[in-house]
């Protein structure tokens, strides 16, 4: 049997059966789909274009957005096909995914900003920096990236992790969870 879920009437959601839909002449549903696949997470972010990253950033900012509503937050001339392939193609890496609600696909995003960022990091400490994050830390350091201040907020947060770590252990020794 199949049910439709999420179907509204009169504004409350409930799930419903093909066959109750049937005998109920004056209902007006509502479906809703979830795209969940032919996404790879795994996308190098560094290939990104700038399109792409402008796009990926409004999706980041807004949460849950349309193609038309990119076009206009981007307040530049570009043709609706060409936002809606962008999306799609980011959907396609593994940016974005979308639902569609009365036949607009609305997308958000389907892995944070930190995640991300974190991937194209590891990438350049892979490439300039031969893995290690000293390297790229002391790199950072030398070029004025980070100073004192922050360079103080990361020892506090790495001692604060290793803290909370070792007391896990702790924990998992004596059986207690």
């Amino acid at each position: 049997m199949e049910i439709f879920h999420g179907a509204s009437i009169g504004g409350l959601k409930r799930n419903f059966s093909k066959k109750a839909l049937a005998c109920l002449p004056f209902l007006c549903v509502t479906v809703s789909n979830t795209m969940k696949s032919n996404t790879r997470i795994g996308h190098d972010p560094a290939e990104l274009g700038e399109l792409e990253r402008s796009i990926l950033s409004v999706v980041w900012r807004k949460l849950e957005i349309n193609a038309e509503q990119v076009r206009e937050e981007l307040g530049r001339p570009l043709k609706d096909s060409t936002i809606r392939t962008v999306l799609r193609r980011l959907e396609e890496k593994g940016y974005l995914a979308h639902t569609v609600e009365d036949r607009t696909f609305v997308y958000r995003p389907a892995q944070t900003r930190q995640r991300v960022a974190g991937r194209a990091v590891k990438r350049i400490v892979d490439w300039f920096c031969e893995g290690s994050v000293e390297a790229l830390l002391v790199g950072m350091v030398d070029s004025k990236v980070l100073d004192q201040a922050e360079l103080q907020r990361l020892a506090e947060r790495i001692a604060h992790a290793q803290k909370n770590a070792s007391s896990l252990k702790e924990r998992e020794k004596g059986g207690i969870r």
